[in-house]
């Protein structure tokens, strides 16, 4: 293992500074949970159910608007929808401290539908600046980056929340979230390569059912399942801890999970081969449920999650790498825009899944219940995949009229069936 990779990928143009970007502007959106948890529970005075509510609403207005802005990107470019979720933006967060709970409610569904997508504008560039060939190695790397963010944004929303008010931290999201629409703005990362924005073809309207297969459609569901297995595992780590008194650990192991994310996506990118999605979710949801089987020996859970952490990200990476790869780049941006729904639905559902399993049978019920359901998923996706690797191909048509013989024509173009072979990350580990 070495750095090489990483390297060749960051002297790509364009790639440093998106890879500069992603994390500044990442932060404020994963602050935005716990301020509005915050802010409905103790500003407001409606109790964690009521925050709870609000925080469903942010959910689903976001993973309905992702599918919806990558569209928009696909049919009118980058720049207009920054401006339209920019705006949005701006507008929500500066009235959102003053609003009663029920116009807040409907207010945060709304400006979940006009969010800013950050995260998949950075991963559908990131798809138009590497080749396919170094893409996995990019993705690791923006892995890399959610993984900061997720560790700077909540504490810095604590922080402003518990020394100023809830009000300043809304305030200061709202602020962050216009300067990083501006930043992308005037960055306007390429979300087609040369060759595509060149060429009217590629980017012209494709049909959704030309890409929508039921093999993108079980990438989109492996995603949602490796999310609904962390979320599960956060709320696990929490009620764990309640458990043995040692709530004020928390945040400490859950800093260490991270670490532990961020190590195997830098191990991951830096590997000869992939490995197949199918076999990484498995990995990640078996390794999830002994995990809370320390009961009060707390402890011993900074060792039982290193397994399941490491292979957080390198999970979401090849979900990502295989949405880019699976789709024509006229349709890249709404693809990824499905892409991050499918990981804001598994958020979604795992903190409710665990949670009930929690309350039937204490904590270590809720990391087997989320990797239970990981590793139905995990097998499903293999399923599909064997199903499409031995269908019978389609026998060619016959020509309707007899056709004079001439000597076959070499094929035009062998790259596609070429790079569909080496690329396979299903089932098969890809050879870089």
């Amino acid at each position: 293992m070495h750095l090489h990779p990483y390297r060749r990928v960051l002297a790509l143009p364009g790639v440093r500074p998106l890879m500069l970007l992603a994390p500044l502007a990442r932060i404020p959106i994963t602050a935005i949970g716990v301020t509005m948890t915050l802010h409905v529970a103790q500003d407001l005075h409606r109790g964690w159910g009521a925050a709870g509510l609000v925080g469903a609403a942010l959910t689903v207005g976001t993973a309905i608007g992702g599918p919806l802005n990558g569209r928009f990107v696909d049919r009118r470019g980058l720049r207009p929808m920054l401006v339209v979720t920019t705006v949005a933006e701006a507008l929500f967060w500066v009235v959102a401290p003053f609003l009663a709970f029920p116009v807040l409610l409907a207010g945060a569904f709304v400006a979940g539908l006009f969010s800013l997508p950050v995260f998949s504008v950075i991963r559908q560039s990131i798809a138009a600046l590497v080749p396919t060939e170094q893409r996995r190695q990019a993705y690791a790397l923006d892995s890399m980056s959610v993984e900061l963010s997720f560790m700077a944004g909540p504490p810095l929303a604590v922080l402003l929340t518990s020394t100023l008010s809830g009000r300043a931290a809304m305030w200061s999201i709202g602020g962050a979230l216009v300067l990083a629409g501006l930043a992308l703005y005037v960055a306007n990362p390429p979300v087609h390569t040369s060759a595509e924005s060149d060429d009217p073809a590629p980017t012209a309207p494709t049909r959704r059912g030309d890409w929508l297969t039921p093999r993108f459609v079980a990438v989109l569901a492996a995603a949602s399942a490796t999310t609904m297995v962390l979320a599960g595992t956060d709320l696990g780590i929490v009620a764990l801890l309640r458990a043995a008194g040692e709530v004020g650990l928390v945040g400490i192991l859950l800093a260490a999970w991270a670490v532990y994310s961020l190590v195997g996506a830098f191990i991951y990118g830096a590997l000869p081969r992939a490995v197949p999605l199918a076999a990484l979710l498995a990995a990640l949801a078996v390794c999830t449920i002994p995990a809370g089987l320390v009961g009060h020996a707390w402890p011993l859970l900074f060792l039982t999650l290193l397994p399941a952490g490491a292979l957080c990200a390198p999970t979401l990476t090849t979900s990502t790498d295989l949405v880019s790869r699976l789709v024509p780049p006229s349709a890249r941006g709404e693809a990824m825009g499905w892409h991050g729904s499918s990981l804001t639905v598994g958020l979604a559902i795992g903190s409710p899944l665990a949670g009930w399993a929690i309350d039937q049978g204490g904590p270590a019920w809720g990391f087997a219940a989320v990797g239970a359901v990981g590793a139905v998923a995990a097998t499903g996706l293999l399923l599909v995949h064997r199903h499409n690797t031995t269908a019978p191909p389609t026998p060619p048509l016959a020509p309707a009229t007899p056709t004079p013989t001439a000597p076959p024509a070499p094929p035009l173009n062998p790259a596609p069936a070429v790079a569909a072979a080496l690329t396979d990350g299903l089932g098969t580990p890809s050879r870089r």
